[in-house]
């Protein structure tokens, strides 16, 4: 199983303080979110928003499938805020999910991207712009190339990039084009992603408890 870690990625880059991370996935990303979500600290200093392509008629059960399966709350209620550490923001369906300028959370029914509402695309490329190089975006399993750009997007703005391992992706299409388009920080399995991430954002000590 491959795991790439480009000569150019500085420990202090690595170190660097994120203020969010996104995490995009299609086809086959259900088990590598899972994987990733559930393995983190259950005071994990760093709000996460999640775009999984999703049939429009999903009711809001795999938000609270994952919530009941993670020490870190699981929501798909989005409010008009800015995202609390601790907390994963789960778009629903047949909306896409953004982050607006001041860094707080939107939705829209603008016409889908790529096929896809919500749309990886979306949420990525908002946010690069809302927070810059203090981003982390992380794209997994999927059968079209919603999030390749919005990855490279990421990355061009000076943020960290993830992708799965291709050789770990139940469908490996999303991941290997996105490591066509964009020379990423890291390509990892889920529970290694998991250990990255619970490493490289640490845990914060006075954020709210999970009830």
């Amino acid at each position: 199983m491959a795991i790439f870690k480009p000569a150019h990625l500085s420990e202090k880059r690595s170190a660097r303080r994120y203020e969010a991370i996104v995490i995009g996935g299609s086809a086959g990303s259900y088990d590598p979110i899972q994987i990733i979500l559930s393995s983190l600290h259950q005071h994990f200093a760093c709000p996460i928003m999640v775009v999984m392509h999703l049939n429009r008629n999903q009711d809001g059960t795999i938000a609270n499938d994952l919530n009941k399966q993670c020490k870190i709350e699981v929501k798909e209620n989005i409010e008009r805020k800015h995202p609390a550490p601790g907390v994963v923001y789960f778009a629903p369906a047949n909306y896409h999910l953004l982050i607006e300028k001041d860094k707080t959370l939107a939705l829209s029914t603008a016409p889908p991207v790529n096929f896809s509402r919500p749309s990886i695309d979306e949420l990525f490329e908002t946010a690069a712009e809302a927070y810059g190089p203090n981003l982390m975006g992380i794209l997994l399993s999927g059968a079209n190339s919603d999030g390749c750009r919005g990855l490279k997007k990421i990355k061009d703005r000076g943020g960290f990039s993830i992708v799965q391992d291709p050789a770990d992706a139940k469908i490996n299409y999303m991941p290997k084009k996105s490591l066509e388009l964009t020379q990423v920080d890291l390509v990892l399995p889920p529970k290694q992603i998991g250990f990255f991430l619970n490493k490289a954002i640490g845990v914060g000590k006075l954020l709210r408890k999970k009830v």
